[in-house]
């Protein structure tokens, strides 16, 4: 036989597969049928479990954990076949949809807004990007941020969530853990650090330098050429410019925005010390109650999986079979919990897509615990 040949048989074979298949799951969709009709959940672990096991012993040594993953995969898409069949919808698709309905059309101008810091601190300019005419209240910390969302002292807050050279803002990310807040835009604010200090000093007479920790990471390449000083973490780099403009020293210097130099009355030693010029942070836009403004095209979820071999993949092809884009996976310890994590996605969706609300009404089966962050649209 040559290869056109194997193809052929290969062809025959996927025929029967195919047809087995078709088979497979109508009865599958009568089993789906029966347990709605007798208010059975989908998932029945046991008997999967059991299933697994015997066509595993069923097949050649060689194909055992082949044949397993490959009923697995035949499991999940009998289930996800069930919802789809039964409605498929569920009390958190159902809000969803009302909140499509009761957003309004436009986005809000002149609304209050909590952002961390100062004024001319980078959150405070990413709000002015989302906000035309924005009443910005600041507060000392990210937690203290989303604390207000949550009292109704702001209707939205600003905050930073990743960098495109630092990475992750983790202290955000542990944060969302222990708040509740939706998220209704997203956008992107090119990042231009300046080495400030007091009127007449000179780069050599810095001892000690002052801004968040995420701007030291993003001028890392800087800041080690620099012999001799000392680099001091702070809460944030509006927060480190006013203080050195308080200061009144000739010792130390701050690496925050032009709009701090211009507010706080510093010099500019150095502009763009960032380690690459095309640097960006993304700031998301939270509320208290869920809003879903028109042209929303990202979604968001935050989740725990199972404990056991196999618990991501499994969430992993449910968006392949669903031809949703995964975009971004960030996964963060969770307190007092050994060796278990939270896992935060961003999936590429618009949530007027059958897909994602086929997603939402079933994710909860693969899941431990289940938080939807939102569906919104990122400012560029």
């Amino acid at each position: 036989m040559d290869l056109t040949d194997y193809r052929k048989e290969i062809d025959r074979v996927d025929a029967e597969l195919v047809h087995l298949f078709a088979q497979r799951m109508e009865i599958c969709a009568n089993i789906g049928a029966y347990k709605k009709e007798h208010n059975l959940p989908v998932l029945n672990a046991g008997r999967e479990r059991e299933k697994l096991n015997a066509v595993a012993a069923a097949a050649p040594e060689e194909l055992a954990d082949y044949t397993r993953i490959l009923y697995s995969t035949l499991m999940e898409l009998s289930r996800s076949y069930q919802a789809r069949l039964n409605g498929g919808g569920n009390e958190l698709t159902n809000r969803i949809e009302k909140a499509i309905e009761t957003t309004p059309r436009l986005f809000p101008s002149n609304v209050s807004v909590a952002c961390q810091g100062v004024e001319g601190a980078y959150s405070q300019l990413a709000c002015s990007r989302v906000f035309r005419n924005p009443d910005i209240h600041f507060f000392p910390s990210f937690d203290a941020v989303f604390t207000a969302i949550e009292k109704g002292e702001c209707r939205y807050g600003v905050i930073p969530v990743e960098n495109s050279t630092a990475g992750t803002v983790n202290k955000v990310y542990d944060a969302m853990m222990s708040h509740h807040f939706s998220i209704v835009r997203s956008v992107r604010l090119r990042v231009d650090h300046n080495l400030l200090v007091n009127p007449g000093v000179k780069l050599g007479d810095v001892k000690e330098i002052y801004s968040h920790e995420q701007a030291i990471s993003q001028c890392s390449e800087f800041l080690g050429k620099l012999e001799g000083v000392q680099v001091i973490p702070c809460a944030n780099t509006a927060m480190a410019a006013e203080m050195v403009a308080r200061s009144g020293r000739k010792d130390i210097a701050a690496i925050s925005s032009y709009a701090c130099m211009r507010n706080s009355g510093l010099e500019s030693l150095a502009t763009s010390s960032q380690n690459q010029d095309n640097t960006y942070t993304r700031f998301i836009c939270i509320s208290r109650e869920l809003e879903i403004f028109p042209g929303a095209d990202r979604t968001s979820l935050m989740l725990t999986l199972p404990h056991e071999p196999g618990s991501l993949y499994r969430l992993l092809s449910r968006l392949n079979a669903l031809d949703i884009n995964l975009i971004k996976l960030e996964s963060r310890p969770i307190p007092d919990r050994s060796f278990e994590f939270m896992f935060y996605f961003d999936l590429d969706v618009s949530v007027y897509s059958p897909r994602i609300m086929e997603l939402l009404g079933e994710i909860e089966q693969l899941c431990d615990s289940f938080t939807y962050l939102g569906s919104y649209s990122e400012v560029i």
